[in-house]
């Protein structure tokens, strides 16, 4: 039949690239407005979130807030969503099929490295969970915990590819380089997760609680992580992108003002330290000083 006929091959590529163009406008179009959405509130998430976080976190370890608000795992879950879109919408213009496929393979390598430590004690030393963060996968594992583990290792590889500079262009620095910012996190995190009761070690360790045999597993798990991290992007797309957006770091920020405070509260001075050092490195990337946070006030205010 005549009418019947398949249309022409031109016929089609002109409506495939015609879909693709619309979609890709869509797509910017979205990007803008998430991004609006973050500069608008850039202190709010950087800044207030990690400070009531950490108020509210040392409330519930101190038995100061009522059981139905303590350690409540939808806050928990809401506040790190929060804390972690500047990340996310800074990456999204870079995230393609590889990454999407590359980040599916971390979340599955995370899931199942919590779920051998848990069980066999192996690679970080043996601990359990002390509450539920979210629901919990088999009663053992947050469903959550790409959530949490995955962006560190994408923040630890961003700074290392703004503080290292030309040096980032080749393999090693940038490797070592994020390797090293991922243990240094969790110089600053296991101690007070442990401290709040999040988790803990038996026997505890001489850091804080935390035992040599965690950084020997996070050293395995971070390099695993990043390798992946760095397969899963095209590098100068990413570079140019943290280099270009202002905010793709906050989260970072957001991370050292939480744990760095629930440090300083409790004493733990070494771990405070730490987190006096990424506040150095995030300096030095010229992104973060007084005049940045009274411009991200002046614009809220414009913007009401």
């Amino acid at each position: 039949m005549g009418n019947d006929e398949p249309p022409s091959p031109s016929v089609s590529h002109r409506s495939s690239s015609g879909a693709d163009a619309v979609a890709e406008r869509t797509r910017a179009a979205v990007q803008r407005r998430l991004e609006a959405l973050v500069r608008k509130n850039r202190v709010t998430i950087a800044v207030v979130f990690p400070v009531v976080g950490a108020i509210s976190l040392l409330a519930s370890a101190e038995g100061l807030l009522p059981p139905p608000l303590a350690y409540d795992p939808l806050l928990l879950l809401f506040g790190t969503v929060v804390m972690r879109s500047p990340l996310v919408v800074a990456l999204l213009p870079a995230i393609d099929r590889r990454a999407l496929a590359t980040l599916a393979v971390l979340t599955a390598y995370t899931y199942a490295i919590e779920f051998v430590g848990v069980r066999t004690g192996w690679p970080y030393g043996p601990f359990e969970y002390g509450i539920e963060l979210g629901p919990m996968l088999g009663g053992e594992v947050p469903l959550a915990l790409p959530l949490f583990f995955v962006p560190l290792v994408l923040n630890a590889y961003l700074l290392s590819l703004l503080v290292l500079g030309d040096r980032a262009e080749r393999a090693l620095p940038r490797l070592l380089g994020a390797i090293t910012a991922v243990l240094a996190v969790d110089l600053i995190l296991d101690p007070g997760a442990v401290v709040i009761g999040f988790w803990s070690y038996a026997p505890p360790g001489g850091y804080y609680g935390v035992p040599l045999s965690n950084y020997r597993g996070w050293l395995l798990s971070g390099t695993i992580a990043v390798v992946l991290v760095e397969f899963a992007f095209d590098r100068a797309a990413v570079r140019e992108r943290v280099r270009t957006c202002e905010f793709a770091l906050d989260d970072l920020v957001s991370f050292v003002l939480l744990w760095g405070t629930i440090n300083v509260l409790y004493g733990q001075w070494l771990a405070a330290g730490v987190a006096g050092l990424f506040c150095l490195a995030l300096l030095r990337t010229d992104r973060y000083d007084l005049a940045m946070i009274e411009t991200a006030l002046s614009r809220n205010r414009r913007e009401r």
